[in-house]
């Protein structure tokens, strides 16, 4: 049974450690390519999924382990988009990249069919899953709805939230600093998604947060042109808008608060 869950790596994105986590994959997880192998059949086969004259792919870097082999796999997948080592328009099956991650195609394709749902990739019957291309047109735009959103929430709440609650989230803010120092764009996306998403729980409102974190991981896809992580100095400007936002709602600073917020979410 293979027992490494790893990342993927590839050009322009900080080296990780030469070795992987040893993971143990869930027998029931690996049942389905099992039975197909044991007919004589490659993996995928039985769903018609077509491995051959495909991509390659590069070799993985290992992730935090965690319970889930799926969360392990999404995760890595979610940094290979961030970085671009999954193309945008390309199209990659489930027992592929199972194959590079020492997996079943079995979690990865729940992964991908949840990235489907995020609207990071879309199914290809009969071949896998295409990494979707979207435009710059189409990432304004996205930027523009979670503006729409998230600006009047956040300055209603500046109005009405305490001090205390605002300075409670320090450590989510420091967290986006922190990711940010990393230079490693996956790692500060999922920080930002987190402090953005403990902001807005303040107006207590769960459908809110669920549509704004959608938004947010739909506006980290993958920027047109070649495929270049976001630049360390980049992160860290963009978490400093964090703080400086947090200490502006904790003085009850409203002209403030409205200009950072509009700054932010120009540079987003």
């Amino acid at each position: 049974m293979k027992q490494g869950v790893q990342g993927v790596t590839g050009a322009g994105t900080p080296p990780g450690p030469a070795a992987a986590p040893a993971v143990r994959v869930p027998q029931q997880a690996r049942a389905e390519d099992d039975t197909v192998r044991e007919r004589g059949a490659a993996p995928g086969a039985a769903r018609g999924e077509h491995t051959h004259s495909e991509t390659p792919i590069p070799r993985p870097r290992p992730v935090v382990q965690r319970s889930s082999v799926r969360g392990q796999i999404l995760d890595a997948l979610r940094t290979a988009l961030l970085a671009g080592e999954l193309r945008p328009g390309e199209v990659y099956s489930a027992p592929a990249l199972g194959d590079r991650f020492g997996v079943s195609a079995t979690p990865v394709r729940e992964a991908m069919q949840r990235l489907a749902q995020e609207g990071a990739v879309e199914v290809v019957p009969n071949r896998g899953f295409r990494v979707v291309q979207r435009d710059a047109r189409e990432l304004a735009e996205l930027g523009e709805v979670r503006a729409l959103i998230e600006v009047p929430v956040l300055m209603r709440l500046a109005r009405t939230v305490p001090a205390d609650a605002w300075a409670d989230l320090r450590p989510a803010a420091e967290a986006t600093i922190r990711a940010a120092a990393t230079g490693c764009a996956a790692s500060y996306a999922e920080a930002d998604r987190a402090f953005h998403g403990a902001m807005l729980g303040l107006a207590g409102n769960e459908q809110l947060v669920n549509i704004a974190e959608d938004l947010h991981r739909r506006t980290q896809a993958p920027r047109p042109g070649p495929q270049l992580p976001r630049a360390r100095t980049d992160l860290m400007s963009d978490a400093s808008h964090h703080t400086s936002l947090l200490d502006a709602l904790i003085a009850g600073d409203l002209d403030s608060v409205n200009l950072l917020i509009k700054e932010h979410f120009r540079t987003v």
